[in-house]
């Protein structure tokens, strides 16, 4: 039995289990995953999981529309790293996560196959593997299937790297092996028209870590999700994300950790900053502890801070329990405007006020960054952080 079949065996057991004990087998906001298009109609905009997200503005992509445009692909891959295209089918066999909304199942059809990032077992790639996904116009309707397969106590870091501009739904897995660590970044820093709508899965091995990282800067509408499920206890998943809206833009992050197995550990920090008029920015967190996930620890946090008026920040955390046996589990969200006693502590000092509000931004930002894991990385997003001060919030204090 293969590691991919062992980990689909005891997610499946798990999942019986519930279905015996007459527990929950969905979430109320995760839809069941499904190949099956007729599963995920289109949407109204009434559904719970779509009544945020401005559809008008999607550009025809939940329509289904079959295309064969593309992404420029460039990729850094440390030695003992192989980049290749498989069929849907043999991404299917190698245990990718089925799609479980409209955009990814889309995006599983009408792809015309899948690239597959491997690690081997115990390999240690010391040096991050970049892909970079770079489009030409929002013109253009692009497909995309990906597969990120790390073998058992292998180590790796995966920076992804969006930028230009398109009309692009993306499907991703996460198939991390037995005691693995892995950390994968996502950054989108499209162009102002580019509309991305994608779904990352991950699937913990035992005893694994992982860690994700969401980081939106850039686009007209994206639409991001982040799911997480373990394949057997002991896994931890530390889930993170920066993003900053600036007028007209529509940032949506939703998050679920779905806690099938016993001693598992999730942990969900996500903060965001928005400027001008009609920014607006959605953050939905939830986590389903299943009847057979005893001993588990999680807790899901989201900060907004808001610099302008005409913003609108969105932040609806969950949790969904079905066991009290757990160790701990909790939420926290909070919406603000600049704090004017760390204003007026800094502006007593001496500090002008348009380097005061630089400061107070950075420290909101300063501790997440400092998680990322890849220094380049991190120093990029400190200099965009004051890209994005400049354009607006500095005028605020001349």
């Amino acid at each position: 039995m293969t590691v991919t079949d062992a980990a689909r065996e005891s997610v499946s057991s798990g999942l019986e289990q519930d279905k015996k004990d007459g527990h929950l087998s969905v979430s109320h906001l995760n839809p069941p995953p499904s190949y099956d298009l007729a599963d995920h109609p289109a949407p109204t905009g009434r559904e719970e999981i779509w009544r945020f997200t401005p559809l008008k503005r999607l550009r025809g992509i939940l329509d289904g529309e079959a295309s064969d445009a593309s992404l420029t692909w460039t990729s850094t891959l440390p030695e003992g790293v192989t980049l290749s295209t498989i069929s849907q089918a043999e991404a299917r066999e190698l245990g990718e996560l089925a799609p479980n909304d409209r955009p990814s199942a889309l995006a599983a059809e009408l792809s015309g196959g899948a690239r597959l990032i491997d690690v081997p077992a115990e390999a240690e790639i010391t040096e991050p593997i970049v892909i970079r996904l770079h489009g030409e116009s929002v013109d253009d309707l692009v497909w995309s299937q990906l597969l990120l397969r790390v073998g058992n106590f292998a180590k790796a870091t995966v920076v992804l790297v969006h930028t230009g501009s398109a009309r692009y739904s993306a499907t991703t897995s996460v198939l991390v092996g037995d005691g693995a660590t892995v950390n994968v970044v996502s950054l989108q820093d499209w162009d102002d028209d580019a509309v991305h709508l994608g779904r990352d899965s991950i699937l913990v091995g035992r005893d694994a870590e992982v860690k994700h990282t969401a980081i939106t800067f850039g686009g007209d509408v994206v639409r991001l999700n982040a799911n997480v499920e373990y394949a057997a206890p002991g896994g931890s998943a530390e889930l993170l994300g920066l993003y900053f809206a600036d007028e007209g833009q529509h940032l949506e992050h939703r998050l679920f950790a779905d806690h099938n197995q016993p001693k598992t550990k999730s942990n969900v920090l996500y903060k965001g900053a928005l400027q001008g008029e009609k920014a607006h920015t959605v953050w939905i967190g939830n986590v389903l502890i299943r009847k057979v996930a005893e001993g588990i620890e999680t807790y899901e946090e989201n900060r907004n801070l808001v610099l302008t008026d005409g913003c609108q920040a969105d932040s609806v955390p969950n949790l969904e329990i079905e066991t009290g046996e757990i160790e701990g589990a909790g939420h926290a969200s909070a919406t603000a405007r600049f704090d004017d006693e760390q204003l007026f502590y800094l502006r007593s000092r001496g500090v002008s006020e348009k380097e005061a509000r630089r400061l107070v931004l950075h420290g909101f930002f300063n501790d997440l960054i400092r998680k990322v894991g890849v220094p380049s990385l991190e120093e990029q997003l400190t200099a965009t952080v004051e890209e994005e001060l400049a354009r607006n919030v500095l005028r605020a204090g001349q």
